[in-house]
Parts: C-alpha cells; sequence; structure tokens
C-alpha cells in the first residue's frame, strides 16, 4: 500500500503563510504525479493544486493562484505546499494525493492514494 503523511497544518491569522509537506511511501513512486485537495466542514472536497512527477507541470485552483504554491522534492519523496496570503475561506482539511501516473490532473478521482489531512486553520 501506498503512504502518504502530511504535516505543517496549525493555526495563522489571515495574511499569514504556512508550508504544507507530505511525504510518500510504499508503493507509491518518488515520480507519482500528486495534488493536494482540501475539504471544509460542510463543503465538498475541493481540488487546490497539482504538480506532474518530474516537477515540469503544475496546476492550481483559480482561488489559489498567485499565493499557492506547490513544488516536489523527489530525492525526499515530498510534495510541499507553500501557502502565503492566507484567508479565512482557505481553513480546511488538507489532503495529500499521490495517482499512478506522471501526469498531474485536477480529478479527485484520478488519485488512488490519500493522507489522513492536517487541518489548517486561518483567524480573522
Amino acid at each position: 500500500q501506498g503512504q502518504l503523511v502530511e504535516s505543517g497544518g496549525g493555526l495563522v491569522q489571515a495574511g499569514g503563510s504556512l508550508r504544507l509537506s507530505c511525504v510518500a511511501s510504499g508503493r507509491t513512486s518518488s515520480t507519482n504525479a500528486m495534488a493536494w485537495f482540501r475539504q471544509a466542514p460542510g463543503k465538498e472536497r475541493d481540488f487546490v493544486a497539482a504538480i506532474s512527477g518530474g516537477g515540469y507541470t503544475t496546476y492550481y485552483a483559480e482561488s489559489v493562484k498567485g499565493r499557492f504554491t506547490i513544488s516536489r522534492d523527489n530525492a525526499k519523496s515530498t510534495v510541499y505546499l507553500q501557502m502565503n496570503n492566507l484567508k479565512p475561506e482557505d481553513a480546511a482539511v488538507y489532503y495529500c494525493a499521490a495517482r499512478p501516473s506522471t501526469l498531474a490532473s485536477q480529478q479527485g478521482n484520478g488519485y488512488q492514494y490519500w493522507g489522513q489531512g492536517t487541518q489548517v486553520t486561518v483567524s480573522s
């Protein structure tokens, strides 16, 4: 089984920054395309950002463009999500996901492995 472990969530004031990390192990390859999704209470899970296996292609939700940056270090089997200028509406549980392809996707059903999530809380 593939395993994904997220970290880096926490409480931050609006306008602040956080960096989330996701370490992949097990059957997840260091070159799998990976993504971040988020889910706020009472809402559906939403796409946030995705990165291809080589790191050359990235996708972002419109709501986070210009504020969030996804990156990866394949030597460490780790994907990051740098979140700047956080807004209260960014508060959610953030999930890391990996898919059995090097091609990134914005569709959640394309991802096979999911982490347990890390909570991000933004105070206004």
